[in-house]
């Protein structure tokens, strides 16, 4: 079903690609697994369900076309949209697929359809239906794979690329890509990994998220100078071969570093440090003023009442 690729393209995918596939996945599966009810019929059918089709009720599969420009050998996904297609029946709508092109290339005029997107686990043989409608729109299209399962110890993104090969038979084969971001999109995915959620939560949960985050960036960071030390090292005993292009690159890297051995800079430090501990007193200061004001006031006016009362009852 599937192989590895010697077609010696080089895919680019687009951050937003990745967040319009979950977006419509975590869509799908929103509507299609409500909140269980206490009902006796939904019991009723909850016991008649097979394997297979709770399966396909965690994990529901949702289609869609990629789009973008290729150059040369050069692929690169920009966006996406939704489909409409009927696994069962293997129907796609062609009015619906055409409207969505049009909007787009009025809007992207150099973009056009490079192939579709899927969610699941693994390519399946179900799958060449859906690609063999789509290549009379391009010839050789693309398969972009979503897994939704949770992998903890899956340090690579989830999503795979294919490419269909049609010799002898047309099977799925597996390509390499690379992530390629642009300014406004590194400002939207950094928006949308630091959205709190609806409820808020609170504050030392927020907190927490806030500080593990900083810490998951730190840690990261380490990785990549340890790295870098460690070939820097290696090019000084010889153990790997000088390249005068990437030593460029090392010491342009690191002059963007902050000097944080100065003592201009530790003045600095301790200087906001302080000015950060002054305001953290300031805030408590007057949160409890504030409950003292409210204190106060409650009991101006029991007293208020007690006086009107003329004092026929004991004021506590």
């Amino acid at each position: 079903m599937t192989s590895s690729s010697s077609s010696g393209l080089t895919f680019k995918l687009h951050p937003l690609v990745i967040v319009n596939i979950s977006d419509h996945y975590t869509r799908v599966k929103s509507q299609m697994n409500p909140p269980p009810t206490s009902t006796s019929t939904s019991g009723t059918v909850n016991n008649n369900n097979s394997n297979g089709v709770e399966l396909h009720q965690q994990f529901p599969r949702v289609y869609g076309c990629v789009i973008g420009v290729q150059r040369g050998r050069t692929v690169e996904i920009f966006n996406s949209f939704e489909l409409l297609y009927d696994p069962s029946s293997h129907s796609l709508d062609r009015s619906f697929l055409e409207k969505k092109q049009e909007l787009y290339k009025k809007v992207f005029p150099h973009f056009y359809i490079l192939g579709w997107y899927s969610t699941g686990s693994d390519a399946e043989e179900s799958d060449m239906h859906i690609h063999k409608a789509l290549m009379d729109i391009n010839e050789s299209p693309l398969y972009v794979l979503l897994n939704p399962a949770i992998n903890h110890a899956q340090k690579d993104l989830p999503v795979t690329i294919y490419e269909s090969d049609g010799i002898p038979q047309l099977i799925f084969v597996r390509s390499s890509y690379t992530i390629e971001t642009v300014e406004a999109e590194r400002i939207s995915v950094d928006h949308v990994a630091h959205l709190k959620p609806s409820d808020g939560g609170s504050a030392a949960t927020q907190l927490a998220a806030h500080l593990t985050g900083i810490h998951s960036a730190i840690k990261m960071l380490n990785s990549r100078i340890r790295v870098l030390h460690h070939y820097l090292v290696g090019m000084q005993k010889g153990d790997i071969p000088c390249e005068n292009s990437l030593l460029r690159q090392v010491s342009s890297l690191l002059r963007r570093l902050p000097a944080i051995e100065s003592e201009k800079f530790q003045d600095d430090f301790l200087m906001e440090y302080n000015d950060t501990v002054l305001i953290t007193y300031l805030a408590m200061f007057t949160n409890c003023s504030s409950t003292m004001n409210e204190l106060v006031d409650k009991f101006n006016t029991a007293y208020d009442r007690h006086s009107r009362r003329g004092g026929r009852t004991a004021f506590i």
